[in-house]
């Protein structure tokens, strides 16, 4: 596989651009070498590279493609925005009717704000809170990722830049473990502004979880923030809230919402919502129109075609291989490795491969490259993946996984191991 030009084009960015990239996910220290470092171009499931070579793409830029690249509704849409204009000196329709459309879709959804990015909704959300509140403490969940504002990186490993006294307001709890957030709220009387939570990522809320999130936030004075910007789309139309039946005060969705077009969304109920009018949130790309016009095609279209049905019946398939293939046996002196073995987690519609070393983790991703599939462990499904791409798929895995035997695992956990459900 000839990745010339992708190894030209890194040295140029090295030059120029801190970490070789915009986005940290996209970096080369999270790809293995031997992997295509720069893609040029995409059509419906498949990406071409610079140097020419062609993938089936699992990664779906990080979940923001749900219909596919160059979807022809969403194109045909964008394009006849542009004709009018991308931004203006005042509102554009588009602005009320993707928002009415939202407020269709998703079960907290009375009001609705725009921005560009994840980060964008979830720093908006937590400033609402807080001045919903007059609060200045923030709980979320321990793993969980809310994007690069001070508020949540503070407490990360990568809170260069981030001052003490921001880093000291957010705390956090675990997933699954009511008593840990009981114990935050005595910690913190009176002082918490919100909880904000993914409601899940790829591990399943166990039963009453969520619902006691939610009582126990309530019962605080504090919101309720679910940010769905990954299960937005992807668990339900409307999101994990929808699939789950536990309504936040406050959303925050993104990602897939225009299939790839920048655009995100706080929406709420509408006596909290209303104090956007105090809190300063505000873009002078936030009405920008073919962001705007993408996201009404791509969700006029995924309720017509019941899309997400049509993901969940693509990831059956993926999980029933793990289910039910025999790997074959392998033969040469234990690697030492202290857990052989893998397994999956998530949802219908994105599932990740749990590997037992990094080591592994590239060899799978640079044999799976080689045979024209483009994956990080991950199976981010899109309505244009089709039965030939998921049965491509599959029968690279037959092959990739036997040949990374230097660092082999004994068979494939049982199901009971597997932390996903397919309902």
């Amino acid at each position: 596989m000839n990745l010339y030009q992708s190894g030209q084009l890194h040295n140029r960015a090295m030059e120029i651009i801190p970490t070789g990239t915009q986005t940290f996910s996209k970096g080369r220290f999270l790809y293995p070498t031997g992997m295509p470092l720069y893609i040029e171009r995409g059509k419906g499931s498949h990406v071409w590279d610079v140097d020419g070579n062609e993938y089936i793409d699992f990664v779906s830029g990080l979940c923001p493609i749900i219909l596919g690249y160059c979807d022809p509704d969403v194109d045909s849409a964008v394009k006849a925005q542009m004709e009018s204009g991308v931004i203006f000196s005042l509102p554009h329709r588009l602005e009320i009717e993707v928002s009415e459309k939202l407020c269709e879709i998703i079960p907290c959804a009375e009001m609705v704000r725009f921005g560009k990015n994840g980060s964008d909704a979830t720093a908006g959300a937590v400033r609402l809170a807080r001045a919903y509140t007059g609060r200045d403490h923030i709980i979320t969940v321990a793993g969980h990722y809310h994007g690069w504002a001070d508020w949540y990186i503070g407490i990360t490993a990568r809170n260069a830049g981030v001052p003490q006294a921001i880093r000291e307001l957010t705390h956090t709890f675990e997933y699954n473990d009511i008593d840990s957030l009981h114990a935050l709220f005595r910690q913190y009387p009176n002082q918490v502004a919100c909880v904000i939570m993914e409601p899940m990522s790829l591990t399943w809320p166990e039963d009453g979880f969520l619902e006691a999130v939610k009582e126990l936030t309530h019962k605080n004075g504090a919101i309720l923030i679910f940010d769905e910007v990954i299960t937005g789309l992807r668990m339900a139309m409307g999101g994990a809230q929808e699939y789950f039946g536990v309504i936040p005060d406050i959303a925050c969705f993104g990602k897939a919402i225009a299939n790839g077009y920048p655009l995100s969304a706080v929406v709420g109920k509408s006596d909290i919502m209303s104090y956007f009018g105090k809190v300063h949130f505000s873009f002078t790309n936030g009405g920008e129109c073919l962001s705007l016009a993408a996201s009404k095609a791509t969700l006029e279209k995924m309720e017509r075609d019941s899309v997400v049905d049509a993901l969940k019946l693509s990831g059956a398939v993926i999980f029933r291989w793990f289910m039910d293939h025999t790997p074959v046996s392998y033969s040469g002196p234990p690697t030492g490795y202290k857990a052989q073995e893998i397994n999956i987690s998530g949802y219908p519609a994105r599932t990740v491969i749990n590997f037992p070393s990094d080591e592994m983790k590239w060899n799978f991703m640079r044999e799976c490259a080689k045979r024209g599939i483009l994956t990080i462990g991950c199976h981010n499904l899109m309505y244009s993946h089709t039965v030939e791409d998921i049965t491509k798929l599959l029968s690279v895995y037959d092959e990739v996984f036997p040949l990374i035997q230097d660092m082999k695992f004994n068979g494939y956990p049982p199901l009971s191991s597997f932390n996903i459900r397919w309902f």
